[in-house]
C-alpha cells in the first residue's frame, strides 16, 4: 500500500461574517498612501496582503488601484480563510492582484515577507486576550520596516479606527470619521479595534481620549459655520495643546483622520 498523504495544515483563524462594500476602506487607503508611501517605494519586495477581505474582493482591488501610483509594480494578495470566497474572487484577479486561501500564518505568500498586512474587521469576533498572540504571529511575517494594521469600520466606512504595528509592537491608533453629519467624535467608540473596544470605560486612556475629543468638539462648535473640516482641525490642535500625543497634521485632521501615539491610549495595567 502506498503511503497515506498527510493533509495540509489548516489555516490559522476563523471565518468572519465577510460583509464588505465598495469604498469601505477608502479612509485607510488614503491615509496609508499619505503617510507611508516612502516605505512602499523603498520596499525590496512590494508585496501587500489584505487579510480577511470577505465575501467580495472589492477592497483588495481598490487597494491595488490606490497603491499603483505610488509603486507601479506593487502586488496585492487577498488572503481568505474561507476557500469558497477565494474561488469566487479568482476570476476577478487582474495583473498585480491575486487571491489565496490562508490565515494568520500567511502561508500563501510562499515565504515572501509583505511590507504591509491589512486585517480589517477580522479580530472583532475574537476575545481580547487572543489579540496579542495574533499580532505577534502576523508581525513575525513582515518585511523589515513593514507594518501590520488591525482595524475596524462600519459597513459604509464612515467610522473607522486602526492600530498600526511594526516589528516591535503597536505604534499608533488612528481614528477616522466621515465629517459630514458627524454629531460627536466619540461615535467612533463602537468601531474601536478589539484591543481597545472593551477599554472605553473610566480609568482607561482611550476613554479619556474620547472624552477629550468630545469636549474639544463642543468648544469648537462656532467653527461649524466654516465647515466640519475646520472644526476637527481645531480639535486636533486643542488635543496637542493639552499634551495628548497626537500627530500634528492639519491636512489629515481636515480629512477627518487623527493619529495618536500608542503610548497615549495603551490599555491601563491590570
Amino acid at each position: 500500500m502506498g503511503e497515506r498523504r498527510q493533509a495540509p495544515p489548516r489555516p490559522a483563524g476563523r471565518v468572519t461574517r465577510g460583509t464588505t462594500a465598495p469604498n469601505r476602506l477608502r479612509r485607510f487607503d488614503r491615509w496609508y498612501v499619505d503617510r507611508h508611501a516612502a516605505g512602499l517605494r523603498a520596499a525590496a519586495d512590494p508585496l501587500v496582503v489584505d487579510l480577511g477581505y470577505g465575501r467580495a474582493p472589492v477592497t483588495v482591488l481598490e487597494l491595488a488601484d490606490r497603491l499603483r501610483p505610488v509603486r507601479p509594480d506593487v502586488e496585492v494578495l487577498g488572503v481568505e480563510i474561507d476557500p469558497a470566497r477565494v474561488e469566487a474572487a479568482r476570476p476577478l484577479a487582474v495583473p498585480g492582484v491575486a487571491f489565496a486561501h490562508g490565515g494568520f500564518e500567511l502561508a500563501p505568500t510562499g515565504g515572501r515577507r509583505p511590507v504591509l498586512v491589512r486585517a480589517f474587521n477580522v479580530l472583532r469576533q475574537y476575545d481580547e486576550a487572543e489579540v496579542a498572540g495574533v499580532w505577534d504571529q502576523l508581525r513575525g511575517g513582515l518585511a523589515p520596516g513593514g507594518l501590520l494594521v488591525d482595524g475596524t469600520c462600519d459597513e459604509p466606512g464612515r467610522l473607522a479606527s486602526w492600530v498600526v504595528l511594526d516589528a516591535r509592537g503597536p505604534t499608533a491608533l488612528v481614528l477616522a470619521w466621515r465629517l459630514a453629519g458627524l454629531a460627536r467624535p466619540s461615535q467612533v467608540a463602537a468601531r474601536l479595534p478589539k484591543a481597545l473596544i472593551h477599554r472605553n470605560v473610566p480609568g482607561e486612556p482611550v476613554h479619556a481620549l474620547l472624552r477629550a475629543l468630545d469636549t474639544a468638539w463642543d468648544v469648537a462648535a462656532p467653527l461649524q459655520a466654516l465647515g466640519a473640516r475646520q472644526r476637527l482641525a481645531a480639535v486636533g490642535a486643542s488635543l496637542v495643546d493639552q499634551g495628548w500625543p497626537v500627530r500634528r497634521d492639519a491636512r489629515q485632521w481636515r480629512r477627518g483622520v487623527l493619529e495618536v501615539s500608542w503610548s497615549g491610549v495603551a490599555p491601563a495595567a491590570p
